[in-house]
């Protein structure tokens, strides 16, 4: 195990909060609301997502091999493919998404497909990196994927039901607090925040907790499994119950439902825009089948406390 592979956790006491949204800017079909109290024990959770160094630490004292090196390919944003990628005819478009491209030869090691490297990346997000890859990588550091209700906890930093980690207001006084698409999607990043694509993982300010880049850069895989409904005892959206303060006990350290096809991941990437996907706010969610991977899909660790 990496010896410093814990260095990285903030240590969070728990507590009862307000998870969810009933935004009207959020999007009901995905589960995200109605907000609903949830109580949880104290946990760790990283500061940052883990980076290509740590991961790279992770392979060389294992020899882990990633699902997407398997698989010979990965999906890659279509602005971001090697033109080497393109030349060799190592691109499949996907259906009905012609921004994404599956792409031979894609993986953590070779982001944008053949002619890409990590080089000078070391300290952004590992990506390419399916949920059994995370959860390989969580069991070496001795760790586990967060759950959803912890994943949302800590990434609110504190505040009560804003949008964002640092408030309601996106850009407050003009400035750029996270790694989103800035342009016209899909044919036009400006960069405007920076970064076409990935960013360093502590790049910008941190939230109230301390945990660095919750809204953009990448997706974040959670143990979870997918549903949009909640699977908590007493609660369902198909019941229309939901807990509230006076009304019953919270549910404590909900982990979501006990089967399922697909895991969630929050925090939304440096793809996502307001033009079609707002999943940078901080309720956002969706989902992805456990051996799929991406260009901006990476994940954090947690522990218990």
């Amino acid at each position: 195990m990496e010896a410093d592979a814990k260095s990285t956790l903030e240590y969070l006491s728990g507590g009862t909060f307000l998870m969810g949204t009933d935004d009207e800017e959020g999007f009901p079909a995905d589960g995200e609301g109605p907000v609903r109290e949830v109580h949880l024990s104290p946990f760790y959770i990283d500061r940052f997502t883990v980076s290509n160094r740590r991961f790279a630490a992770f392979v060389e004292d294992t020899g882990y091999v990633t699902e997407a090196e398997t698989f010979g390919w990965s999906y890659v944003f279509h602005l971001l493919v090697t033109k080497m990628a393109v030349k060799r005819g190592h691109v499949r478009p996907l259906p009905n998404l012609e921004w994404w491209l599956g792409v031979w030869g894609a993986n953590w090691k070779h982001p944008e497909g053949k002619g890409s490297n990590i080089r000078g990346r070391e300290d952004h997000p590992v990506v390419h990196v399916s949920w059994n890859d995370a959860a390989a990588y969580a069991r070496w550091a001795g760790c586990r994927l967060p759950s959803e209700a912890e994943w949302e906890f800590a990434a609110r930093g504190g505040l009560v039901q804003n949008r964002y980690p640092w408030g309601n207001e996106l850009e407050p006084g003009g400035r750029h607090k996270c790694n989103i698409w800035q342009g016209d999607f899909p044919a036009r990043n400006t960069a405007d925040d920076g970064y076409v694509g990935t960013a360093p993982v502590d790049s910008f300010e941190p939230n109230g907790y301390g945990l660095y880049n919750t809204s953009g850069n990448v997706w974040e895989w959670c143990a979870d499994y997918w549903s949009t409904d909640f699977h908590m005892p007493g609660m369902s959206r198909s019941s229309g119950m939901a807990y509230s303060s006076g009304m019953s006990d919270p549910p404590k350290d909900p982990s979501g439902p006990p089967t399922g096809s697909s895991h969630v991941t929050r925090g939304g990437s440096y793809l996502c825009h307001d033009s079609y996907c707002n999943r940078y706010r901080v309720a956002a969610r969706t989902h992805n089948t456990p051996d799929s991977s991406t260009g901006n899909t990476g994940f954090r660790c947690a522990a218990s406390g």
